[in-house]
């Protein structure tokens, strides 16, 4: 099996709906992530075998970019907590209603949609470089 259709069949089993029920029900990250590796443990293998040095950089730098979404929600969540502790405090101070915010779904959703397009780009781009070697080879 080449890489492009190992990724292709790994992105398919990886849905974020179903991670995100699974996260409703209550289980941790470990657990849907080791749940994930059971599943499809074959091809993680065979992915790994066919991953160059080069592909290893680019997954450091898209587990780095995860880092830096993750860091940015929790910023965000805090200035949330900030933002409603503040407002809290001036309902019961003067007794007024709070103005409507703006709602953290719609930052959620472009979250999500950039990301999952950063990493089809990348693993489109690790496919193609892995394809035009064999081509050349």
């Amino acid at each position: 099996m080449n890489i492009s259709k190992i990724l292709n069949s790994l992105e398919k089993s990886w849905e974020r709906d179903n991670i995100l029920l699974n996260i409703k029900k209550g289980l941790g990250a470990d657990e849907i992530v080791n749940e994930f590796l059971m599943k499809n443990e074959r091809q993680i293998k065979e992915l790994n075998s066919l991953l160059r040095p080069e592909d290893i950089d680019l997954l450091n730098q898209v587990e780095q970019l995860s880092t830096c979404e993750s860091k940015l929600i929790n910023e965000i969540k805090s200035l949330n907590y900030l933002e409603n502790n503040q407002n809290y405090h001036i309902l019961n101070q003067k007794k007024i209603v709070p103005s409507n915010r703006v709602s953290f779904i719609k930052i959620s959703s472009f979250m999500i949609k950039w990301s999952n397009k950063f990493v089809v780009i990348a693993l489109l781009t690790i496919s193609a470089i892995a394809l035009s070697k064999q081509a050349w080879a």
